[in-house]
């Protein structure tokens, strides 16, 4: 037996019990005659103790253990003298009599500590040992308990968890495919799937109304904190389902999470705010509601006064940041050239300060009076104290950057508290999006979205109109999930086909299958995909999904640790018949 205890669970009712521990050296102290080794295992830490004058050869021998030894030892349970707090089996210690070295290990290439001093990545090269870390490994707990609680609400609500296959067909809409050679058909490729979309789909035709799965999914493109090039999703579908009854019993699903992984009751429903709502409140289809600076509009109260900034663009709007007047000419500068930077893209920020004495200092004075500035004001609702930040410009794009400014404030601010959660639904999504460049329609979500069937009519006279019967779940600024009802009319998903650019023969070459199974007597249905990394992430309060995944990929997309994607040999790709060719791309201007 390797081990009669974890490193984590003794305590002093075990005051006199022999032992045995099996675990990693954390880290070594010697005191004169006394050495104090830390052992872990993945339940939490241990102090040894050797001691000269009862054993000198032992003691000489953990002298030389060296961090992340494995070893095995054998010992008394004792009260410890100088307690560790820190730690759950911090009031006691073990009165070492026999040690094992299981195995050695050279000194690893950064310390094995929750403030680690491994980049991220070394960390990555080494994940395998990053791995070994408490909070890295707290965040894979984490996410065990998440699928768990998940499953088991699920169960509780009678779906079933069924896998679907992992080669499947290219799809020309969303993101870049990740695509597979097949040997065996030569020069036809199979693709990962960017979701089971169509597949729960079909298991609704075939009757199983209520599907879920833990999916892997596959996406081609450029990462960011909340992207990998795989992740992971909580797959769901119903069948005889209306949005109100998706709403609902997902709406369960998340607070029976809260409750079961964080210990947060949510006895009120949700809010929910339509994405014209959100965009006109928030500038974003996903806001954070964990503080206001709701944006107010001000074209018609701005405009007349010769300042051409606010004249000759169509949208004006602005946020109002609680008690901030007191910021310096500095800190002003700093706003001003947070919006200019590219990936924000507004031109300037004018501001308003709202002083103690009633009066107003602004950067455009020259252009409105005292009265004029205390209008504007009254439409913030704004006091002494407070500070107006306003922007000006295309409306979508200003929408974008003023949501970028709320959202620097309120972190400026300490708005955007990490333990805080608030949540909400956006529904009533556009079903459509218009491209310039093609000239065309796209799907906002996908081809297969149910339209608001009070907006049908309008698919013939303005597509860009129609409503979707889509929603997502948004918390503090994050999209975690979202679905929708879906089109099972034949008739009515030709048309939607057609308004996407398909002719009738793309649609049957890549969605034949579909359209034929719907022939059979689809039921109605809808679901949707919660993204199991984001909710991890959110739930331990990281700022990057990849935290929160066993081995994940840097970003370009790279494994670092068994150095993938790699090169192959040439073998392999004379059996898959295919030529590498790495001329550079031509890119258009």
């Amino acid at each position: 037996m390797f081990r009669t205890h974890t490193c984590g669970e003794l305590c002093l009712l075990n005051s006199g019990l022999k032992i045995t521990l099996s675990g990693w050296v954390q880290r070594s102290r010697k005191m004169g005659g006394m050495t104090f080794i830390d052992l872990r295992d993945r339940y939490g830490i241990t102090q040894l103790v050797f001691n000269q004058d009862v054993n000198t050869v032992l003691w000489e021998q953990a002298n030389k253990l060296g961090r992340e030894f494995v070893i095995q030892v054998t010992g008394l349970v004792a009260e410890r003298s100088n307690k560790n707090a820190n730690i759950s089996t911090g009031e006691v210690e073990i009165l070492v009599s026999e040690l094992q070295v299981l195995n050695e290990s050279k000194t690893p290439p950064f310390t094995i500590e929750e403030n680690t001093d491994g980049g991220d990545d070394i960390r990555m090269k080494y994940r395998y040992l990053d791995l070994r870390r408490t909070n890295v490994r707290e965040n894979l707990e984490l996410r065990h308990r998440i699928t768990f609680e998940t499953r088991r609400y699920l169960d509780e609500m009678n779906f079933l968890e069924v896998e679907t296959p992992i080669l499947i067909g290219s799809t020309p809409e969303g993101a870049r495919d990740f695509v597979v050679p097949s040997r065996m058909n030569p020069g036809e490729f199979y693709a990962l799937p960017q979701s089971p979309q169509l597949f729960k789909q079909l298991l609704m035709v075939s009757g199983f109304d209520r599907y879920f799965q833990i999916a892997k999914c596959f996406r081609d493109e450029d990462l960011r904190a909340d992207r990998q090039p795989e992740f992971t999703q909580i797959d769901c579908e119903m069948s005889f389902v209306d949005q109100e009854d998706v709403l609902n019993l997902f709406e369960g699903m998340m607070k029976h999470l809260f409750k079961f992984v964080k210990d947060i009751d949510f006895a009120e429903a949700f809010p929910r705010l339509t994405w014209h709502e959100a965009m006109r409140l928030y500038g974003s289809d996903k806001p954070d509601i964990r503080f206001g600076m709701q944006f107010v509009e001000l074209k018609e109260e701005v405009s007349g006064h010769d300042f051409v900034v606010f004249d000759s663009v169509p949208y004006v709007a602005g946020i109002c940041a609680k008690a901030c007047a007191a910021y310096t000419r500095k800190q002003l500068d700093e706003l001003t050239d947070f919006v200019k930077k590219p990936q924000i893209g507004a031109k300037g920020l004018v501001y308003i300060r709202c002083e103690a004495d009633g009066t107003f200092k602004s950067s455009v004075d020259k252009f409105y009076s005292n009265d004029d500035l205390k209008t504007i004001a009254l439409k913030f609702n704004a006091q002494p104290g407070d500070l107006i930040l306003i922007l000006a410009g295309a409306k979508l794009k200003t929408q974008k950057a003023l949501c970028e400014l709320r959202l620097e404030m309120g972190a400026r601010l300490g708005l955007r508290d990490k333990n805080v959660f608030k949540p909400l639904w956006v529904i009533d999504f556009p079903l459509f999006e218009w491209d310039e460049d093609t000239q065309r329609y796209y799907a906002t979500h996908h081809p297969f979205t149910s339209p608001n069937l009070d907006d049908i009519p309008l698919l013939n006279t303005d597509p860009g109109e129609v409503r979707a019967t889509a929603y997502d779940m948004v918390i503090n600024g994050v999209e975690l999930g979202g679905g929708s009802i879906r089109i099972h009319n034949s008739e009515l998903q030709n048309r939607m086909f057609e308004l996407l650019g398909f002719t009738p023969e793309k649609a049957q070459a890549q969605f034949g299958f579909l359209m034929s199974a719907f022939q059979y007597g689809a039921p109605p249905h809808g679901g949707l995909a919660f993204g199991l990394d984001r909710l991890v992430s959110l739930f331990a309060g990281l700022d990057t999904i990849r935290d929160c995944m066993a081995f994940p990929k840097n970003n370009s997309g790279r494994d670092v640790m068994i150095d993938a994607p790699s090169v192959i040999d040439q073998s392999q790709l004379n059996e898959l018949n295919l030529l590498i060719d790495l001329k550079p791309q031509t890119v258009k201007e």
